[in-house]
């Protein structure tokens, strides 16, 4: 994967928060781990269990949002604007947000007759306010459907990498894509309905899971063809190695993975994002089709 180190950096699409700390308080409590942070791999099994999560759930913990200090994105627009910006990690994931609207800004009302409405992504460190609640960033990335806002502790990259063996770049796109994947649902009506409380293998939140993924995959597919707002290509390139790096995380992160590894066995009635096998095949379908009318989850088997 090659970004163009002349596309511009639009960082108008993300709110930094992290030199404000969020709001405070405990964040949501941790599945299975009794609330708070209680060891490492309850950490991660909560950051997984999260990911992508889409406030599915999410929206029904906590209060409401609230209290966070503004938004300060002096550093990152500094940063942003330096001749290196591209080698930057910050720089790098505001790309990808500009690559991903940029491709729903054309693809949503092609696909689906609607048009695209924007969404920023609040960069936090350790605990944010939201719409859906306090959340800490045990929670992992996620998108709130009440505020319409994606939200990442950019740290969570490094869980990725150092617990779960996930290697490449192209990760971190994969999982801003597939919560924005969560954002065109919200925006189609599909998140909504598909929140019916219910975990299993063929539970609402499985599906919409399942077909945030395939969307991810789908703006894989047309990733090197985004530009910024004045035409620059965004991406120079992204090989085979890319979409495999981006296939194993979603093989690292399926329910029975993440259960296997905590050593709570096998629960396929907990499922809340599907199996290994399931999230590969989905990110692939989207991948390989580059059509989002072929993500349908929610008619037959998946």
């Amino acid at each position: 994967m090659e970004l163009n180190e002349n596309a511009e950096i639009d960082t108008s699409q993300v709110d930094d928060r992290r030199g404000g700390g969020g709001g405070g308080g405990m964040g949501f409590p941790i599945p299975g781990g009794g609330g708070g942070r209680g060891g490492l791999i309850s950490i991660i099994i909560a950051v997984l269990v999260a990911l992508v999560g889409g406030g599915f759930g999410i929206s029904q913990l906590g209060g409401g949002g609230g209290g966070d200090q503004p938004a300060d994105n002096s550093s990152l627009n500094a940063e942003c604007k330096a001749p290196d910006a591209t080698k930057k990690q910050d720089c790098r994931n505001v790309l990808y947000i500009n690559s991903i609207q940029a491709y729903w800004k054309t693809a949503m009302p092609e696909a689906f007759g609607q048009q695209y409405k924007p969404a920023n992504t609040e960069f936090f460190s350790n605990n944010v306010s939201t719409g859906c609640g306090q959340a800490d960033s045990g929670v992992g990335p996620f998108y709130c459907p009440a505020d319409k806002l994606v939200y990442i502790d950019l740290t969570f990259y490094d869980v990725l990498k150092s617990e779960f063996g996930v290697k490449g770049e192209f990760p971190q796109p994969y999982v801003l894509a597939h919560e924005y994947g969560h954002h065109v649902q919200d925006l189609l009506g599909i998140e909504a309905k598909a929140q019916d409380g219910k975990t299993g293998p063929n539970s609402g939140s499985v599906r919409l899971e399942l077909q945030a993924d395939c969307l991810a995959g789908s703006w894989a597919h047309h990733a090197t063809e985004t530009k910024d707002s004045k035409g620059q290509a965004i991406f120079k390139s992204i090989d085979q190695q890319d979409i495999q790096d981006a296939v194993k995380t979603a093989g690292a992160i399926g329910d029975d993975a993440i259960q296997q590894k905590s050593g709570r066995g096998n629960d396929p009635g907990s499922y809340t994002h599907g199996t290994s096998a399931q999230r590969q095949k989905w990110f692939e379908q989207g991948f390989n089709t580059g059509d989002p009318r072929k993500c349908d989850t929610f008619s037959g088997s998946i």
